[in-house]
């Protein structure tokens, strides 16, 4: 992935999953800075306050489906309405969703919906392999963006 630090959000109340994720980044993804946050509520206010301080926001955001309080597809939706937001590759995961929850999800605005990992190994591989196409097409378009002086930061 390059030099570059990529940041990943993560959505997720269960502390097994973040527990997972970190330790996945940490052993296998260096260039990742991964935050978590716990809710759908909380989500908001976090990115809201990234965004008042003129914080870097998240390249990925990896979120669950079922989230306390504000449920994911109410986030995705909300998340896709604000202009900080709206270009940012949400990838949603469920361990539990049926096929209605998918497209919801797709028509609310996700990028890409997984099954959420497991173990560790389906866990690095979600980091390693899956995350790295977005955070690599975010890269690309924001390199692209660069050369014709329309931003400068990447």
């Amino acid at each position: 992935m390059g030099t570059n630090r990529y940041k990943v959000l993560l959505v997720d109340d269960d502390l097994v999953q973040i527990d997972l994720a970190r330790r996945a980044v940490a052993e296998f993804c260096p260039d990742i800075e991964l935050t978590t946050v716990a809710g759908g509520d909380v989500v908001l206010d976090w990115l809201d306050a990234s965004a008042r301080n003129n914080d870097q926001l998240p390249n990925v955001i990896l979120m669950d489906l079922k989230l306390p309080k504000l449920d994911g597809l109410a986030v995705l939706r909300t998340l896709r309405g604000f202009a900080a937001t709206c270009d940012i590759p949400i990838v949603v995961c469920s361990a539990e969703y049926t096929q209605a929850e998918v497209l919801m999800s797709y028509k609310a605005g996700a990028n890409s919906f997984v099954a959420k990992p497991t173990d560790f190994v389906q866990c690095a591989e979600l980091f390693r392999e899956r995350l790295a196409y977005w955070m690599n097409s975010v890269h690309h378009k924001l390199i692209s963006a660069s050369e014709d002086g329309t931003t400068e930061r990447i």
